[in-house]
């Protein structure tokens, strides 16, 4: 008899930054396990191109235009998954930018602090506002998953910000895991390790930085957005019930070597 515990069929995601990524990694392997999907992205084109790319798994996956900073395009996209699909199921609060620059800390602009934080960290507080209210109201439980990164953990030089962010989100998960249990709402973290993404490319792309990380990959490759279609298709099913407040390492074992 097969195990079904990881068939998602009549459940619906949301997942920010759903038009590349890691996002779109969740993406993929959530429509094939059978969910109604609904990514969320700023790139009409990035958009339209992953609508697309889903749609051929799942006829029922869409695109929103959405710039998660903006309390009032959150609520009003909330709104219209609500309208399509009838639920939300699980949240996946991933969109986020890198640091605005390479200076100093002490040389870091206002600016350049708040532009991070409005869009890493008040966005999935809006973000994650709007799902639990209506998973709450729902009344039969939903799932969290937060992407957190490894400079929440580990030093990281000129990206106090971005790491502040990141650091705050694993604070946030662990509040919201212990406040969602009641209603059967499970809440989890994932820390990354270096991926293959459109904010890392710069940095791939440089001999000295690959030279000095990948001796620090025990895999002895980059991660690669698939890499995370598992884990998100485990915590949005029923395997996962039990399972809540964890922070979960997918980096090919950077963080321990």
């Amino acid at each position: 008899m097969a195990y079904d515990g990881f068939d998602l069929t009549g459940k619906t995601a949301v997942i920010t930054g759903g038009n590349g990524g890691i996002g779109l990694g969740f993406a993929r392997a959530i429509a094939a396990a059978g969910a109604d999907v609904s990514i969320w992205g700023t790139n009409p084109d990035k958009n339209a191109a992953a609508e697309a790319e889903l749609q051929a798994i799942n006829p029922s996956a869409s695109a929103l235009r959405c710039d998660v900073s903006d309390e009032e395009q959150v609520e009003a996209s909330m709104a219209t998954v609500i309208e399509r699909y009838g639920r939300i199921d699980a949240c996946f609060p991933n969109a986020g930018v890198g640091t605005m620059n390479n200076r100093p800390f002490f040389e870091h602009s206002n600016e350049d602090w708040h532009g991070v934080i409005d869009v890493n960290l008040h966005g999935v507080f809006f973000t994650l506002r709007a799902a639990t209210r209506q998973m709450v109201a729902q009344g039969d439980g939903g799932t969290l998953v937060l992407t957190s990164s490894g400079t929440a953990i580990q030093g990281a030089a000129k990206s106090q910000a971005y790491a502040a962010t990141k650091g705050a989100m694993l604070a946030m998960m662990m509040g919201l895991s212990t406040e969602m249990a009641r209603y059967q709402i499970t809440a989890n973290a994932i820390i990354p390790g270096w991926i293959e993404t459109e904010m890392t490319a710069k940095s791939f792309g440089w001999d000295k930085f690959v030279d000095a990380v990948m001796p620090r990959i025990p895999m002895r490759r980059w991660g690669q957005p698939d890499d995370f279609g598992a884990i998100a298709v485990y915590l949005m099913s029923d395997a996962s019930r039990w399972h809540t407040g964890d922070v979960i390492k997918i980096d090919g074992g950077f963080s321990i070597f």
